[in-house]
C-alpha cells in the first residue's frame, strides 16, 4: 500500500452514516442559509431569522438540529443565546461550497438551479 493510499481508507460505516447525515442537514436550504451566516458570525436566533428571512420558531427549530448534529454551538450571554460554528472545518467546508456555486452562477450561462434536473 502506498502512502497516500494508507491516508485515504475508506471510513467506517458508522463514520459514513454520520457524514450522510450531517449532509442531509445542510440539504435544507434554510439550514444552509444559517450556516452561510454562521460561518459569517456567531448571532442569537432574532438576528438570525432577520438575515435568513424565516419565522423565529422555525430558525429555532433548524438551530436545534444542527446543534444535535454537532454542526453549530451556542453559549448564553445573559438572556440571548448565541449561536456559534465551533469546527473551522465546517466553516471552509461551507464558504467553499457556497462560494463555487455562487462564482458558477455569476460566470455560467446556466444558473446553479441546473444542478437540481440532475438529482444532484
Amino acid at each position: 500500500m502506498t502512502e497516500n493510499a494508507a491516508r485515504f481508507e475508506d471510513p467506517s460505516a458508522e463514520v459514513l452514516a454520520e457524514a450522510a447525515a450531517a449532509f442531509g442537514l445542510l440539504a435544507s436550504s434554510a439550514r444552509l442559509h444559517l450556516m452561510w451566516a454562521l460561518s459569517q458570525a456567531e448571532s442569537d436566533v432574532t438576528h438570525l431569522a432577520a438575515r435568513v428571512g424565516g419565522a423565529l420558531p422555525a430558525v429555532s427549530q433548524h438551530l436545534a438540529k444542527l446543534k444535535l448534529a454537532g454542526l453549530v454551538r451556542s453559549r448564553r450571554e445573559g438572556r440571548r443565546q448565541v449561536y456559534y460554528i465551533d469546527d473551522p472545518d465546517v466553516v471552509t467546508l461551507v464558504r467553499v461550497m457556497v462560494g463555487q456555486l455562487t462564482a458558477r452562477s455569476h460566470h455560467a450561462a446556466t444558473p446553479v438551479r441546473g444542478l437540481r434536473r440532475t438529482g444532484g
